[in-house]
This record gives C-alpha cells, structure tokens and sequence, in this order.
C-alpha cells in the first residue's frame, strides 16, 4: 500500500508533519500569546524601576541600540541577554524582563535590538549580537563594568544567537578568546539541519555552508567558559532534543556545564523564570555572571 503524504521520515523518526510540529512552540503552549504578552508588560516594568541609559547605538543599522541597565559601583560584572521570537519576531523591549534580578545583584545588564528575518539574513543577525559583544568589551570600564566579565544568555531563537557567539573566535575578531566568560542557553536550537527541514525552512534561506557554520552544536570545541543549557519540562520533544544533544557535546569536550529544566514549563513559560529572582533558573544565572559557576 503506498505510503501517505508526509508519512516517511525526513529526519530521525519525523515524518514532515511531525518536525513541523515540533518547531511550532505554539502548537505545545495553548498560553503562548498570553505568555509574550507578558514579556512586555514584565519588561515595560523592568524599564521604570530600573536604572538605565535607552537606545545606545552599538552598531552602523538602525536596529542596532541597546538598553544597558545600570547596577551600583564600579567594575560590575557585564550580562548581555538576547531575545527569542524565532528569528523573526520580538525585540529588545520584550527581553528587559531579565535585567532587575541582576542588576539587584550588582551587574550590569546589556539587552540589544537586532534585526529580525527578514529585514536581514541570519548570519547578518550573527554579525550585529557579535558586534554587541565587541562593544560591551571596548566601552565596558567607559560605564562602570569589568571588560574581563561578560557573559551572555539567550531565549529560544536567542538561545540559538548566544550559542554561536560562545563557540566563535574572537581572537579572529580582534577580541580576546575568552572575552565571554559564561553563557546560558534556553531552549534552543543548536544544529541547524533539522530547523532547515522542518517549515521554518520557508523563511530562513540559508546555503550548506551557512548551516554548517551557524551550528553551534559543530563548534563545540571552540567553547572558553562554563555553560548552562535549560529548557522547560514541556517543550516539544524536538527542542528538548535539541538541548540535550547539545549539553551532551558540552560535556563531551570537557567544558564545565550546567543543566536546568523548568519543572512543568513550556517553551514560552521558561524564559519568564528569568524575571523571579528566587526561581532557579535566575539563582543560575546570577551564580554564573558573578563567577560563582
């Protein structure tokens, strides 16, 4: 009997449908709208209550600003957080969420705008975070922060970002190798064939070197600092996938690494651990920008 449309497996054991599903969070998260919502107004009030300087030009494209918010003394440790929204959606005004627990905590905090798919292409995203990089190492002592501190974490499609600045050669870019000095992952993707695969292929264009290139799961030995990689409880089973393969390289190439999961948390609900600074993904968090890995 002839097979049904969408019924061989196109990678591992999914069928097209089912890899489709699995990249859709919103297929796994009946909250998803509610929770992104949330992101904002979470954020909005991050804005107000916390110390900052809006909109710093990091870079030449306009969508390159950043917010850096601002914790007492001197020589603070750095934190670079970047958004999620599947490359193609969200900014920098639904990630500001992140910064009161760390700041509390006597760190800066550096939340970028970027350019989303498809105003650029993905390697053009790479190259502006990379740019956010650079800037927080050279400006870094200008406003009060430790250039030999700055760590980075990402969610979702941020995850992704933060995982190939972490296994990128900066010495290749003028920047010390070690210039970050940890980084959280949460919930991921970290190897690229899937993703391109599965329907997101319809809005990411991307040749085979590229997806060889901006796989962090490839470049794994370039890693210099401790990682965390977290998802939620109730991510799809692809994501999930996707975290552990990659916490499996990690512990492969004998870099210190972390594991977190969000106990009956989906895709969307994760990230706003972020926020609660008894939870313990930001406890994580707050140990790994203060050193205390």
């Amino acid at each position: 009997m002839p097979a049904t449309p969408g019924s061989k497996p196109v990678y591992l054991d999914y069928t097209q449908d089912e890899l489709d599903r699995s990249y859709d969070q919103r297929v796994w998260a009946a909250n998803a709208a509610a929770m992104i919502a949330r992101y904002g107004e979470a954020s909005a009030q991050a804005r107000v209550s916390t110390r900052h300087i809006p909109d710093i030009a990091y870079g030449p494209h306009r969508d390159q600003r950043l917010d850096l918010f601002l914790a007492e003394g001197d020589r603070a440790p750095i934190h670079i957080h970047l958004h999620g929204g599947a490359w193609r959606a969200l900014d920098k005004c639904d990630a500001s969420f992140v910064a009161p627990p760390l700041v509390a905590s006597g760190a800066h905090v550096i939340v970028p705008g970027f350019s989303n798919l498809p105003d650029v292409r993905l390697p053009e995203m790479v190259a502006q975070v990379s740019a956010c990089v650079a800037w927080a190492h050279r400006h870094a002592v200008a406003h009060g922060g430790d250039p030999h501190r700055i760590t980075i974490s990402g969610h979702s499609s941020g995850a992704h970002l933060a995982a190939v600045l972490l296994t990128t050669d900066w010495e290749e870019r003028g920047l010390p190798p070690d210039v970050l000095t940890g980084g959280l992952c949460l919930s991921g993707s970290y190897d690229l064939e899937p993703v391109m695969l599965s329907s997101r292929r319809l809005y990411i264009e991307l040749d085979d070197h590229e997806v060889h290139r901006l796989s962090p799961i490839l470049h794994v030995p370039r890693l210099r600092c401790p990682v965390i990689v977290g998802m939620g409880e109730a991510e799809s089973p692809e994501f999930r996938r996707q975290g552990v393969a990659f916490a499996l390289e990690v512990e492969k190439s004998g870099g210190p690494l972390a594991r977190l999961e969000g106990d009956g948390l989906n895709h969307f609900e994760v990230a706003l651990e972020l926020a609660d600074a008894r939870s313990p993904a930001a406890i994580a968090l707050k140990r790994l920008v203060h050193g205390s890995f």
